[in-house]
């Protein structure tokens, strides 16, 4: 988990001149006929830590129930601002809104997933936004029924998502979770799927995650903390009795640690996973017993990861143990707290990275890094055969999915790259054959040969080679540094930002821009060191990378050095912060998605949502060594007055990972503070939560909205 609906009706802004003044928000005047900008209000506000005392002029904005009328007029003032800004990029919007809309099937199904004796799946048709979930007896779908149509239940709400769907063993009911309000907090109910009728049972304040008592007769569930939203308590809760007579199961007392609820595949146990940045390991409970408690499968160690599946009698175990970019492991059930019987499947190799497995009755299928490129095989597990899956590309994203049962005689992968949509195959586990069963369709005059992918390798500043992908249009592209470059990154919690294809980014690309993902430290794109690289004390490294790339691919004519865009969201959003700080001249335009900007105050205040799971990410500041390094690079704090890029700032006013105050006050300080002339429009989704609006639809129309905020800009290069 990491820190990745616009309003209307919006206040109108006074046009009022003057300067900055404490108590009151007001608007900054420009020269005659331009338009003025929100400016806030400073009430200073001292922190003291270390000896070392900061003074945060735009603390006020934080308001935890989000009814300030001070921190909403502010809000309103500013996207009454935007709008204002950038009303005559509307046509642009509303034109590109339809463009990507165009590509989209309006009727389309998902692949069907075997579970039982039913096979799941979900469709859209229309202009439908919510997606409607059914199940068949058969995978072609002759006698489909609905179990759950999302878009009646979305009316009315401005925001609605749905949790995990859970079918209860007998297959007769369905529990799921309801968020409307985006703050990832979810609602339980209970459909009888024989009868339609809800059960009277309701959860409240819970997680997604939602997994049956093999009886039928009762669901575990994740109790999240209302502060910090923290899931931190499993209980089990009984059909028929009030939530208040749940049976508390487990209790994770280390706020460090997420916790997470499965059941393996054979469906004989549920499985609690502890998981911090560092540390890992897993609860078992009997599914069986309707009166279980939970047993650690191996006592939790400082730095040591591990994750269990469950075969018959024996356990698989994905670890690091001795082993810093994994291995697998098993062990038989009786023996699993001697680890010195659990036996290597898939030996430590110190430049391959195990990244995913999972198991069928005779047949193991695992997924490897090296140097950045992916690899899937199949080994027998009777005789230890392997053979590997083959694919197209050269470089390319290949995940398995929808493998629910143990049983199946074929393993399904979802294959995608930078130029070829998203496929589902399916690979005889026994033979290798390959099948197709769909590929996700572009309308329009969508053709992949042209368009041309590209790995290269960038020379960092400490010679460490960065990978990056690319992605451009034949006919648009030259390699003489004309071409303008949207450089995307994150660079954090080890997460790989994966050459996947998008039908949205063909706007872009059919205008002539290249696309490029900068594989930057503190992924895993180059294994488990890559991230290590990238995190705490190294953090400094992901920030110098991005730069570094885009020096570099401007020098080798992949961009005209003066159409050089990066966006970023969530982590991400830290990134364009520190990056705009350090090398601003480098960028004419940055978008920023719910940017976590103010590291230092945030990790600082445990009471913040992830706060403590992420000190080993991070640091913990309570430490002064890390302190002094998070407060050199943390945006919020290190903003100054020089000249900034343009940028286009959006969050949401109940996110959940990233509170909407941070970019709130980072956009207001810049605006004190930058000396320039650029364009700085900050959007608030009033309705909204980290992810951004819900819908297929609307969410397209954020899209809409940042390329269409680019696209200005660089009409407006043109003319100078």
């Amino acid at each position: 988990m990491s820190r990745h609906i616009l309003l209307t009706g919006a206040l109108a802004v006074s046009l009022l001149s003057g300067c900055s003044f404490q108590g009151e928000s007001h608007v900054k005047a420009s020269s005659p006929g331009e338009l003025s900008a929100p400016v806030a209000k400073k009430i200073p506000h001292e922190m003291t830590i270390h000896g070392d005392t900061r003074v945060d002029n735009y603390y006020w904005m934080r308001d935890d129930a989000r009814q300030d009328p001070d921190v909403i007029t502010h809000l309103n003032q500013e996207n009454a601002y935007a709008d204002q800004v950038l009303a005559h990029t509307e046509p642009m919007q509303a034109k590109l809104f339809d463009e990507i809309k165009g590509r989209i099937v309006k009727d389309d199904a998902s692949v069907p997933v075997k579970k039982g004796s039913y096979f799941y799946s979900s469709e859209v048709e229309g202009d439908d936004e919510y997606r409607t979930y059914v199940r068949a007896k058969d995978f072609a779908g002759t006698d489909k029924t609905v179990i759950l149509d999302v878009n009646a239940l979305a009316k009315g709400h401005e925001f609605y998502s749905i949790g995990q769907l859970s079918v209860s063993p007998n297959e007769n009911l369905l529990a799921y979770g309801e968020d409307t309000l985006s703050r990832r907090v979810y609602s339980i109910q209970v459909k009888d799927l024989t009868t339609g009728e809800y059960l009277d049972d309701k959860v409240e304040g819970a997680s997604s995650s939602i997994v049956w008592q093999n009886d039928n007769q009762a669901f575990y569930y994740i109790k999240k903390d209302p502060q910090t939203l923290l899931g931190y308590q499993v209980y089990r809760h009984r059909l028929g009795t009030p939530q208040s007579a749940d049976d508390l199961i487990y209790e994770e007392t280390d706020s460090s640690y997420y916790t997470g609820l499965s059941k393996s595949k054979d469906g004989e146990q549920i499985f609690i996973w502890h998981a911090s940045t560092e540390t890992s390991g897993v609860s078992l409970v009997d599914a069986n017993d309707p009166n279980a408690t939970a047993q650690a499968f191996y006592p939790r160690e400082t730095g040591i990861e591990y994750e269990v599946a469950k075969r018959g009698e024996w356990y698989y175990i994905y670890t690091n143990y001795q082993a810093v970019n994994f291995r697998l492991m098993k062990v038989h059930q009786s023996e699993r707290d001697d680890r010195s019987q659990w036996q290597d499947v898939i030996a430590p190799n110190d430049k391959v990275q195990l990244v995913d497995f999972t198991l069928f009755d005779n047949h193991l299928v695992y997924e490897q890094r090296e140097n950045g490129l992916p690899r899937t095989t199949v080994q027998n597990l009777i005789n230890g055969d392997e053979y590997p899956l083959q694919f197209d590309d050269s470089a390319y994203a290949a995940y398995l999915t929808g493998n629910a049962e143990m049983d199946n005689s074929a393993v399904r992968v979802y294959y995608t790259s930078l130029t070829t949509p998203g496929t589902y195959y399916e690979f005889d586990l026994a033979s290798g054959e390959r099948e197709m069963l769909k590929q996700n369709q572009v309308l329009g005059d969508f053709n992949p040969d042209n368009y041309h992918s590209e790995r290269v390798m960038i020379t960092a500043r400490d010679g460490a080679k960065v990978p990056v992908s690319l992605v451009y249009r034949k006919d648009r592209f030259k390699k003489d540094g004309t071409n303008p470059i949207y450089q995307y990154g994150y660079g954090s919690y080890g997460a790989t930002m994966e050459p996947t294809f998008s039908t949205t980014r063909l706007s872009l690309l059919d205008r002539g821009f290249v696309f490029a993902i900068a594989h930057i430290r503190g992924s895993e794109m180059l294994g488990r060191p890559w991230y290590d690289d990238g995190k705490k004390l190294t953090k400094k490294n992901t920030f110098n990378d991005f730069i570094d790339v885009t020096q570099a691919l401007t020098a080798q004519g992949y961009s005209d050095k003066d159409k050089v865009f990066a966006v970023g969201g969530s982590a991400g959003g830290l990134l364009m912060g520190a990056i705009i700080n350090q090398a601003p001249e480098l960028y004419l335009g940055v978008a920023a998605h719910v940017p976590f900007v103010d590291i230092v105050t945030t990790m600082l205040d445990e009471s913040i949502p992830l706060t403590t799971n992420e000190y080993d990410e991070w640091g913990n500041p309570n430490d002064k060594t890390y302190y002094e390094y998070m407060l050199s690079y943390s945006p919020y704090d290190n903003v100054t007055a020089q000249d900034y890029p343009n940028l286009l700032v959006t969050t949401g006013l109940h996110d959940s990972q990233v509170q909407y105050f941070e970019p709130m006050k980072w956009v207001a300080k810049l605006r004190e503070l930058k000396t320039d002339n650029h364009t700085l429009v900050f959007k608030t989704d009033m309705e909204a939560g980290h992810g951004g609006a819900s819908g297929r639809f609307k969410r397209i129309k954020e899209d809409a909205l940042e390329y269409a905020f680019f696209f200005d800009l660089l009409d407006k290069q043109d003319e100078q």
